[in-house]
């Protein structure tokens, strides 16, 4: 289905690999619970640039590093890559402010998810998706 008429992954699908990384990433620090957790990340920006396609039923990487923590956001770079390539498929980042669930304004990161995320900015964590 994510295959469009060119016979590649339609670029908006790249977009869903990136919300899916970090958040997997969240998710498994123990850092966001889908449903309950009182602070959430809302995207605000994101890039990406292409540079080979990506086709079902390729299997897919994500590379993730942290490359800027403010007080209510974070940057998160992310590389996708096919099958065993070494070399990117695409490349972009994801923008998220944080902010309280209920109110939807902007929060001073929490301490554990400001700690998860310092962790990837001193290096890179790696997300494998299967499209």
């Amino acid at each position: 289905m994510d295959n469009d008429a060119y016979a590649h992954v339609n670029n908006v699908v790249y977009y869903s690999f990136f919300d899916t990384a970090v958040n997997q990433i969240l998710i498994e620090a123990g850092v966001l619970d889908i449903q309950r957790s009182p602070v959430i990340g809302l995207v605000v920006e994101t890039q990406c640039r292409y540079f080979a396609p990506i086709t079902f039923p390729d299997r897919v990487c994500a590379g993730i590093r942290v490359a800027h923590i403010g007080n209510s956001s974070v940057r998160y770079e992310v590389g996708l890559f096919r099958n065993t390539e070494h070399v990117a498929a695409a490349q972009g980042h994801f923008v998220h402010v944080y902010v309280d669930r209920s109110t939807n304004r902007p929060v001073t990161l929490p301490d554990l998810l400001r700690k998860t995320v310092e962790s990837l900015s001193r290096h890179m964590d790696q997300v494998t998706m299967d499209d």
